[in-house]
């Protein structure tokens, strides 16, 4: 029986344990350039322990960033600058990850600590935001945003790939596509946000259109020894599940047979009025679901932060990869702290040298 610390094989990914730091927007970019606040976050949690850590959502274009903030990666400067932190994190023993994305309507906000609403439009700061449809999310997320044509979607999806190009180019060797939380792909395949009558929008075919395309072509760059995944919100808890569920797995599917080698499940996030049962692990039964009948590897990242639930997803086989984000934020050297709750032999094993030399030495690092 597989537990928190067996190894995971994925592709060529050796990954040391079942521990892996989800992508966490840190709002802390200028003109999508990574600095010093990045450089030392990611290389501070790879350290850590885990066996993957994955560099937050980082924009294919300008116009795809949640926030004036965000990290970018659509030109070589911001390229060069991502290449310092995923030599630190490899350097570290850990496997450097990074999601790419489009926030789609829910682009040009504010950041969450002054206000995570849009910045209106006459602001200098704000941009135009693109959507399958003229549909604004709601909420303090109000502004309508302008319907793609299909020469726009054709660009969008030529951005996707040249960021999955200069993540290669950078150094990255785990590549994560965010088609959930309702950003722009995850609003394609919602009839929520896509109203669309062409070739993009009604059935599922064609709602699967846009996010089929852009994996597709990512899929013939991106190195076949990589691990190529993608994050998806599989349900919105809006009284309709059974069936977004339904079509969800059929989508993670025909995902799983254009090359994608892992699903990170999520909630949709496509509309603020719903009933989301927040709680320990509630994603558990659902990723099970999904990692049987699509017949795919899952994680997720929703309700894990504890040893003891992460290692239990793991042996009840609904998720072969536990993403632990704000826990490791709390404490980056998590994995050690799993290890000794879960009474692993000599714990100090998943840590950094010279750390390990000092705390099997001296066994309570409460005494100073």
């Amino acid at each position: 029986m597989n537990d928190l610390f067996t190894p995971l094989q994925l592709k060529d990914a050796r990954l040391r344990n079942r521990i892996a730091v989800p992508p966490m927007c840190q709002y802390s970019a200028d003109d999508g350039l990574a600095n010093d606040w990045h450089q030392a976050h990611y290389a501070t949690l790879a350290r850590g322990g885990s066996s993957v850590v994955i560099v937050e959502a980082t924009a294919v274009s300008p116009e795809g960033r949640i926030t004036p903030k965000c990290l970018g990666i659509w030109n070589d400067e911001q390229a060069s600058e991502l290449r310092k932190i995923a030599s630190s994190i490899k350097a570290a023993g850990a496997i450097p990850g990074i999601q790419i994305a489009h926030a789609g309507r829910k682009a040009s906000a504010n950041i969450p600590w002054e206000g995570d609403d849009h910045i209106p439009a006459t602001d200098p700061r704000a941009w135009e935001t693109i959507a399958p449809s003229p549909l604004s999310y709601g909420g303090d997320l109000s502004r309508v945003p302008r319907e793609m044509t299909v020469e726009d979607i054709k660009r969008v999806q030529a951005d996707f790939v040249a960021a999955a190009k200069r993540a290669l180019d950078a150094g990255f060797e785990w590549l994560e596509l965010h088609f959930a939380h309702g950003y722009l792909a995850q609003s394609f395949f919602s009839p929520h946000s896509n109203k669309r009558t062409d070739e993009y929008g009604g059935s599922f075919e064609n709602r699967s259109r846009f996010s089929r395309e852009t994996l597709s072509a990512i899929r013939e760059i991106w190195p076949e020894n990589f691990p190529l995944t993608a994050r998806f919100g599989v349900l919105e808890y809006d009284g309709n599940d059974e069936q977004t569920l339904a079509e969800s797995i059929e989508l993670v599917k025909n995902w799983r047979e254009d090359g994608l080698d892992m699903l990170s499940v999520s909630v949709g996030f496509t509309i603020p009025e719903t009933k989301i049962p927040w709680g320990p692990a509630f994603l558990g039964p659902i990723a099970k679901r999904v990692r049987e009948e699509a017949g795919i590897p899952v994680s997720s990242a929703w309700g894990f932060g504890t040893p003891q639930l992460a290692d239990q997803a793991i042996r009840d086989e609904q998720l072969d990869l536990v993403l632990i984000g704000r826990a490791h934020l709390a404490n980056p050297h998590w994995p050690y702290h799993a290890a000794k709750t879960l009474g692993k032999d000599r714990p100090t094993w998943v840590l950094p040298a010279p750390y390990a030399h000092w705390l099997a030495r001296y066994h309570d690092p409460e005494q100073g």
